[in-house]
């Protein structure tokens, strides 16, 4: 298939998969794939209570299936009632540009053009006219970028966005978790002043990124420590940050408000007893380390959507009466119906 060819229509041909339930319990070995979980959670912060009792997902389409590789976060247009996707081969699409690198995190800037973090570039804005692409800013206080990762645009233009690592690459992810060092920074771009402000530091993978919707914070995901913090940028706690929700049951991805009271987040894998002793245990990460160089292995919940046959779901956005899954690998986005 030619490039030209590869950005996807918003509602192709739809392809049933059966997403059957499954009461088998597995014992995971470290490192070993986990089920994905996306919950959606209530806007007012709170201590997380035990998951609901899940809705099993009987069946759901596979948009774009082949024409898209990984499409790791998805935002969506309303005024062009358009889906745009990042993706592992460096394709935005539906936009028709191959920006290079690796696409994750993507947001819609004040301005109409699609900001893109691109892992390997920076901060990019892509126009959605003619596909030219502008570099914002890959560096902060004299350090790089090396893993930009998910962003959020404020009312006044302020672009909200998360270094996951600078010390590590997105290929190196894995060496960043095994070293149990924060690595993240959490950070804005003024581009009017074209200022990139380090507004936290020493972050454990920040990740994901969505601001509130009366624009008093922003909400960024600590993807190791399980939780998503709460940044303030206007009233009385402008520059503080707590914690909004804390003691997940897995570890999230990307956060998106749905405009209508919930932030739907993806969680990338669950928590299992492996994890946590790995995290907890310095020795065992240098053990999971050690195995990885010689076998180099690739607020209160309100919903709960799950499937043992799904695996490194990176992101959920609501649409109408659907819900809209990314993922780092999966060649689709997954459409699944709402009750």
């Amino acid at each position: 298939m030619s490039e030209s060819r590869a950005s996807f229509p918003l509602r192709p041909p739809p392809t049933k998969t059966s997403l059957k339930p499954s009461l088998a319990v597995t014992i995971l070995s470290v490192l070993a794939p986990v089920p994905v979980i996306t919950i959606l959670y209530q806007l007012e912060p709170f201590d997380p209570a035990p998951l609901p009792n899940s809705r099993m997902l009987r069946g759901a389409e596979m948009v774009g299936a082949g024409l898209v590789v990984g499409p790791e976060d998805v935002v969506y247009d309303p005024e062009s009632g358009v889906i745009y996707v990042g993706c592992a081969d460096g394709w935005v699409k539906r936009i028709k540009v191959n920006i290079g690198g690796r696409p994750l995190g993507l947001a819609l800037g004040r301005d109409g053009k699609l900001i893109v973090c691109d892992s390997y570039k920076g901060l990019l804005k892509v126009s959605k006219r003619d596909g030219t692409v502008e570099l914002l800013t890959d560096e902060a206080e004299g350090l790089k970028f090396n893993l930009t990762d998910g962003a959020d645009v404020a009312r006044d233009g302020t672009i909200y966005f998360t270094d996951a690592s600078y010390k590590y690459t997105l290929k190196e992810a894995i060496w960043d978790v095994l070293e149990g060092q924060p690595h993240g920074r959490f950070l804005s771009y003024d581009p009017t002043t074209k200022e990139t402000r380090v507004l936290a530091r020493d972050l454990y993978f920040p990740n994901g990124v969505a601001l509130s919707p009366d624009q008093s914070f922003v909400i960024f995901c600590e993807t190791v420590m399980r939780r998503c913090k709460r940044y303030y940028i206007n009233g009385e706690r402008k520059g503080h940050i707590d914690t909004f929700i804390d003691r997940l049951p897995g570890y999230p991805d990307n956060i998106r408000y749905d405009g209508k009271g919930h932030y739907w987040i993806a969680l990338y894998s669950g928590s299992s007893m492996s994890n946590k002793l790995l995290l907890k245990y310095p020795i065992i990460r240098k053990g999971a380390a050690i195995l990885e160089r010689i076998d180099r292995r690739p607020g209160k919940p309100v919903a709960h959507y799950y499937d043992p046959q799904l695996s490194s779901i990176s992101s959920g956005s609501k649409i109408g009466d659907y819900l809209y899954c990314g993922s780092l690998y999966y060649p689709y986005i997954l459409r699944l119906k709402l009750d």
